[in-house]
């Protein structure tokens, strides 16, 4: 039989509770309703959780070593998913995650990697199945497999007559509310099983929203034969490389010479135009079927006054057979303003501030900005200053840009991050990553005192030559703020035109409206209010609105005698996280519990039962990380001990068979509601019991 109630106990427990617990003060008769509000929004916050207490759904600990109150804290598994075994006190391995923290600690921006395999997709029981989809049919189709409710993950299919092509493989850096996550990349389920219908990816051009997902996705669909300019295919190859050691050997490559080649993929004919972009060897894209012919510009911009180039126009591809499908890039379409930065402006005002700079120039921008970095190597070399590029990202760009001739090779004039002091301070020029905020990147190095060879001092120039990513603005005010505090000349967009964006307008899209004429017309690549927007300036400019299609990823526009429609159905774009080496494995479920322990915190209790008299030996072990500090609240610490015995004494007998998911149990909606009511915080309990 059960033991009775401990009474000595059951006071102890009493007593605690109505004594405040080292900062945890009890709320006074003024602030009872607002506790009370607190409570039931913690109630409510919590109420979907699986993992909380008074919840059917558990969470299996794995082991760590229950002596050391402080020791890293452990992985866990879904018990739904996995059915704990007993383990014995032999088990208890001590754990040392200090790498996985330090990983995490960065920006989640991909960092350049030493060579690795390539990350395998692993099945995931936390994705979302596969939805049942459309009817196979020949006519042209559309589907967006992401690009079209975020900024960034840009790929696009085509199918005709049983064939498909591809328009890039990006990636899209993670939201806030994904911890851990280094990025994400489209979702190719629809494909499974149709690879060897895949004619050709297309790749627009070199910016990661549009080839990082290569080589992950390449791989998968078995390496089919990708299309670019030389610098475009050459980003690609050292990215394979980057990934997995002499991968990018498997790569079939079509090169577009110019914007005049014609080339055919199965049922495809394709054919290009220029655009102005903020990296080079960027291209528009032509797709020609019987039903119709797709204009895809890719990611644009339009320069009245662009620098040493006559400017680009659209009005020819108004003569292409109809109907013609315009997809067009809209990030800007929000954008109302008559901007009047032109390219040229840009470069006299970066020409100026090199020239006149006392101390050192630091310049942040996109390491894709390969003309930029040319041009300001150029300028220092006919002025006698040394330029040294720091960023694994752009120095791999340039240096490929070199071996394509595009970017001259200013020997004398290079240098090194590690010999700036053998220069005088004010004739050297730095150009570096990290004017996103990114934590890891060279700027944030700096500005933290964490780099080894450069320090910013007062008389410096920091120049952002860099437009603001979207979700980024929060991290570059501080970086900005940290920067004038360390630096009297902080130069950026707001001040003096030191950059121009390789994104259109709300103008813009109209001028190119205008001179298109589509026939239907689909707004692409931005969030989808964005999208939203670019309708209803297409809607100005005199096309129809039932010839307006906002697509969702997934859906599928399906076109065929010169009509459009909407499927029914809609394709599988759930989001597929990379973490580290893992490839989709990390689901709804991994990252729910991420996030709340983000919020609350663990509270990890590890028992250690006779398991002839069902007493504890010695006294429960309690971990906590991301709730409270144990050594700061031994007496909170030691009342949940007590907690924990009562329930050990109470559903536990030396005499009959225990079932320790039950007292688990118990033990956790016991803890749970104690810290609740000491704290009013809901940190993950995580009861370990171990019969020895």
């Amino acid at each position: 039989m059960f033991k009775k109630n401990d009474t000595s106990l059951t006071g102890q427990i009493l007593a605690d509770l109505k004594k405040p617990v080292g900062s945890f003060e009890k709320k006074t008769p003024n602030n009872v309703a607002n506790s009370n509000a607190s409570r039931g929004n913690a109630l409510n916050r919590h109420g979907n959780n699986s993992n909380r207490p008074n919840q059917g759904q558990r969470i299996q600990p794995q082991v760590a070593n229950p002596g050391n109150a402080n020791a890293p804290m452990l992985g866990f598994v879904s018990a739904s998913n996995k059915q704990a075994p007993k383990v014995s006190s032999q088990n208890i391995p001590g754990a040392n995650h200090a790498g996985a923290n330090n990983r995490h600690a960065s920006s989640g921006r991909p960092q350049a990697a030493k060579k690795r395999s390539l990350p395998v997709r692993k099945p995931s029981s936390n994705r979302k199945p596969m939805m049942q989809g459309n009817p196979a049919g020949d006519h042209l189709r559309i589907t967006p497999l992401g690009g079209n409710e975020e900024v960034g993950r840009n790929m696009t299919l085509f199918e005709y007559g049983g064939d498909i092509i591809i328009l890039d493989m990006g990636l899209q850096f993670p939201e806030e509310d994904m911890p851990g996550i280094d990025y994400i990349i489209p979702n190719t389920n629809y494909l499974k099983g149709k690879e060897k219908n895949i004619r050709g990816v297309i790749f627009s051009h070199g910016h990661l929203d549009h080839i990082g997902a290569a080589p992950i996705l390449l791989r998968e669909l078995n390496y089919p034969p990708i299309v670019g300019r030389d610098l475009t295919l050459a980003m690609i190859k050292r990215k394979m490389d980057d990934f997995e050691t002499n991968s990018a050997s498997q790569l079939k490559t079509i090169r577009v010479n110019t914007v005049a080649d014609k080339i055919k993929l199965g049922k495809f004919e394709i054919e290009f135009f220029d655009v102005e972009h903020s990296v080079m060897d960027a291209v528009g894209v032509i797709v020609k079927t019987p039903d119709g012919t797709v204009i895809h510009p890719g990611d644009w911009t339009m320069d009245s006054n662009p620098e040493n180039l006559e400017r680009v126009t659209y009005s020819h591809l108004s003569k292409l057979p109809a109907p013609r499908i315009l997809m067009l890039e809209s990030l800007g379409a929000t954008d109302t303003r008559i901007s009047e930065k032109t390219e040229s402006d840009m470069y006299v005002n970066l020409n100026e501030l090199v020239s006149s700079a006392q101390g050192m120039v630091i310049i942040g921008t996109f390491s894709s900005q390969i003309k930029r970095i040319g041009k300001i190597i150029e300028y220092a070399d006919s002025i006698g200053k040394k330029v040294a590029l720091d960023g694994y990202s752009m120095k791999m760009n340039i240096e490929i840009a070199k071996e394509l001739g595009y970017v001259k090779n200013f020997k004398n004039t290079q240098i090194t991050v590690n010999e700036i002091h053998k220069h005088p301070r004010n004739k050297v020029v730095v150009i570096c990553t990290g004017a996103q905020g990114e934590g890891n990147a060279v700027l944030s190095r700096i500005v933290n005192d964490e780099h080894r060879f450069i320090q910013v001092q007062k008389n410096d120039t920091v120049i952002f030559s860099s437009s603001i990513v979207p979700g980024n603005e929060r991290t570059v005010q501080r970086l900005k703020d940290d920067l004038y505090r360390k630096c009297d000349n902080v130069i950026h967009s707001d001040i003096l035109d030191v950059h121009t964006s390789g994104h259109s307008n709300a103008h813009d899209i109209k001028d190119v409206l205008r001179q298109i004429q589509p026939t239907f017309f689909l707004p692409v690549y931005g969030n989808h209010y964005m999208l939203k927007e670019a309708g209803k300036l297409g809607e100005q400019v005199g096309i129809k609105k039932e010839n307006i299609f906002v697509l969702d990823n997934g859906n599928q526009l399906e076109v065929a005698e010169n009509k459009a429609r909407m499927l029914a159905q809609k394709v599988d774009t759930s989001y597929v996280m990379v973490d580290g080496l893992g490839v989709g494995d990390v689901g709804e479920v991994v990252l729910r519990d991420r996030q709340l322990l983000a919020k609350d915190g663990m509270f990890m209790i590890v028992v250690i039962i006779d398991s002839k008299t069902k007493k504890i030996v010695g006294t429960p072990q309690i971990t906590s990380r991301g709730f409270i500090f144990v050594k700061e609240n031994f007496d909170l610490v030691n009342a949940t001990k007590r907690v924990v015995e009562k329930i050990i004494k109470e559903k536990t007998s030396a005499e009959v068979s225990v079932n320790w998911e039950y007292v688990k149990n118990n033990i956790r909606e016991a803890v749970g509601s104690f810290l609740f009511t000491k704290t009013e915080r809901r940190p993950m309990i995580l009861p370990v019991v171990i019969e020895v």
